[in-house]
């Protein structure tokens, strides 16, 4: 690779009064060389201080970003809700067919980009599941007295398909503590003393499996550290020390390994698979483990800790994990890869990292359009012409995925609707690239230049989608995934071994797969606790799209004699 510095803009020192007076002379007459090369020098110094003024903008946008975080990127906030459509803007194809896939005539009269209403208003009484009910009689009717009514004569009823409904709310510790009093007695002459047993159900461990559940959940779901958990108990009269917690959490984990071997192998069967990764702490971290933790064929050197997530779109949904170590997101999805059995290559999503590459396994590589999409929305300020023609561009091809997505179309529709919509105008918008940049009208070096570079290079990989049955746009629901590793660095720092960090990876990846699949992750935990023989016996039956037909199959079940 060539290192060439560009040319050195020479340093003259002019006097502002000296360049007017050129500048007056070139009414009148041609410029003497010396006048020339003043004036000449003069505008390179101008043009190469825009440039630079241009890349600090840019740079700093992106302190800013890192720093408090990225700004809504839509593109009603980049260009502002009232800025007209850009020149030049592709038009939707004059050739696509109104009944293919996906057409409605509700599309044909709204824009592609109009807002529908957020939120699904206050919430009914069905929206408290696990909330007992409590059933309440009337304290002075029953069914079939007389109306109370004054001149009526007739008779009240139960209306047991509509009862008042009063929900009430309250506050109660993450975790609850009950002591039980057991009567003992003793014989008076040969002192042997009788003790009550505790209630069915109770067991003998002082923390049981809702007890770490909810741990579980506070911690690597939800975010709080060990001691904000201890301090919050604390202050409901309930002690529980951060190290007591972490036992407990430790102590679950084996009763849980057989589950997320499981989804690991099912993940590995996918006909989608997303992956990135994040930075991540490990505190006791020796060279001995860091060497073991490492990939056969990785540089001993390498120092850097990161959280790799995966997430499979598989037949029974989507599936994520969680990985803390040395490795990258490509060799976490190697890792994964290792259980394939399916020869068909999965397609892969990530952005166009190489570290993102899973060695030598064969997959069809896509790369994350919204990654392209942001490089332009950060020189926006510089070049808000040209950027409002890209994102006006992209607008409609997102606009269309979403269509597909809420029409439930196969992956073959699907394909078939992004041909014929956003073929054409993600053909324009390669074509426009070209333009600019073979007739000089962007500077190569520029932001938008390197914006133009970024989406060119990885162009084949970002219209995958419209090759490939089922290749998604974004990864974006992986990224998502990563905020869990996110949140619980930004609350708890670090994980203090490469074994705490394995914990936390297990219960990240049960808890996420629950939620993708919305089912509440407490009672999943639950479950694989109380039922560690039957999940290590048949792990795939104890998924959290299944764990409940498990749940009954063990109810129905006699119990031992």
């Amino acid at each position: 690779m060539s290192w060439r510095k560009n040319p050195r803009t020479p340093r003259v020192s002019v006097p502002i009064a000296r360049l007017d007076a050129i500048v007056e002379r070139t009414r009148t007459q041609a410029l003497p060389v010396d006048d020339h090369a003043t004036l000449k020098a003069a505008v390179d110094t101008l043009a190469r201080l825009t440039e630079e003024l241009e890349t600090t903008t840019t740079t700093l946008e992106r302190v800013r970003r890192l720093i408090f975080g990225p700004r809504t990127e839509t593109t009603d906030t980049v260009l502002g809700k009232d800025q007209p459509a850009p020149r030049d803007a592709p038009a939707p194809p004059a050739d696509a067919d109104p009944a293919a896939p996906g057409a409605s005539d509700g599309d044909a009269t709204l824009p592609p980009h109009q807002k529908t209403r957020t939120g699904h208003g206050r919430n009914g009484a069905d929206k408290y599941p696990r909330a007992p009910r409590i059933p309440v009689a009337h304290a002075t009717l029953k069914q079939g007295d007389p109306c109370p009514e004054p001149g009526c004569t007739g008779r009240v009823y139960v209306q047991r398909q509509e009862p008042a409904v009063l929900v009430r709310v309250t506050g109660v510790a993450p975790l609850q503590a009950q002591v039980y009093t057991l009567e003992r007695l003793r014989c008076g002459l040969c002192g042997t003393v009788f003790t009550a047993d505790p209630p069915a159900g109770v067991g003998a461990a002082k923390y049981d499996a809702t007890a770490a559940a909810m741990i579980a959940l506070l911690k690597y779901g939800c975010g709080l550290p060990f001691h904000r958990i201890q301090r919050l108990e604390q202050a409901l009269a309930i002690p529980l020390p951060a190290t007591t917690q972490w036992d407990v959490v430790a102590a679950a984990a084996p009763c849980l390994a057989p589950a997320v071997e499981e989804l690991a192998q099912q993940a590995a069967q996918g006909t989608v698979l997303y992956n990135d990764d994040t930075t991540m702490r490990i505190l006791k971290f020796t060279a001995e483990a860091r060497a073991e933790a490492l990939p056969p064929g990785a540089n001993a050197e390498r120092t850097g800790v990161f959280t790799s997530g995966v997430v499979a779109e598989t037949v029974n949904g989507p599936i994520a994990l969680f990985k803390t170590g040395p490795c990258h997101a490509g060799e976490h999805l190697a890792e994964v890869l290792n259980r394939r059995h399916d020869p068909v290559p999965p397609i892969q999503m990530s952005d166009a990292l190489a570290r993102n590459t899973p060695g030598d396994h064969p997959t069809q590589a896509a790369s994350c359009i919204p990654h392209g999409r942001r490089k332009f929305v950060e020189v926006h300020d510089a070049f808000p012409d040209e950027v409002a023609f890209v994102l006006e561009t992209l607008r409609p091809v997102f606009h269309t995925d979403h269509q597909a997505q809420h029409q439930g179309l196969d992956p073959h529709a699907r394909l078939l609707l992004h041909q014929q919509e956003s073929g054409p105008r993600m053909q324009a918008l390669h074509d426009w690239m070209a333009t600019q940049l073979e007739t000089h009208a962007v500077e190569p070096n520029s932001g938008l230049g390197q914006a133009i570079r970024y989406m060119q290079n990885h162009w084949q990989k970002m219209t995958l989608f419209l090759r490939v049955p089922g290749a998604p746009l974004s990864n974006n629901i992986c990224e998502r995934a990563l905020k869990k590793a996110i949140l619980h660095r930004n609350n708890s720092l670090f994980y203090r071994t490469l074994n705490g960090a394995k914990v936390g990876d297990l219960f990240m990846s049960l808890i996420h797969t629950a939620e993708l699949h919305q089912v509440a992750p407490f009672d999943y935990l639950v479950a694989l606790q109380r039922h560690p023989a039957a999940v290590a016996l048949d792990p795939p039956a104890w998924m959290p799209w299944n764990y409940t037909t498990a749940l009954a199959r063990l109810a129905a079940e006699p119990a031992p004699d």
